[in-house]
């Protein structure tokens, strides 16, 4: 299964994305994160539906510092999975 995952709130410049991508590969979740231009933080993940749920119970408390007032959600084809790797932090350098 591969989810978008658009999060909306105080979730840049707090360790939103590190924290996002410690907890998906806990997970052993395959995807990125990355900031949007908006201020949002958007997730693409992959992974069996339990561990999905799991890293969306963790985007939706948030990291400390953040502050998450909304977590929206779209399935991707599952075909998307192909150009996925190892989860990583896109634009974080």
């Amino acid at each position: 299964m591969v989810r978008y995952y658009l999060v909306k709130g105080r979730v840049q410049g707090v360790g939103f994305r590190w924290f996002v991508h410690r907890e998906a590969a806990e997970l052993g979740l395959r995807g990125w994160v990355r900031n949007t231009e908006t201020g949002h933080v958007e997730v693409v993940a992959s992974g069996d539906a339990e561990r999905l749920a799991e890293l969306k119970s963790s985007l939706k408390k948030g990291s400390r510092g953040s502050r998450v007032d909304a977590v929206l959600e779209e399935q991707l084809a599952d075909s998307e999975d192909e150009k996925l790797g190892p989860f990583v932090i896109e634009g974080a350098w």
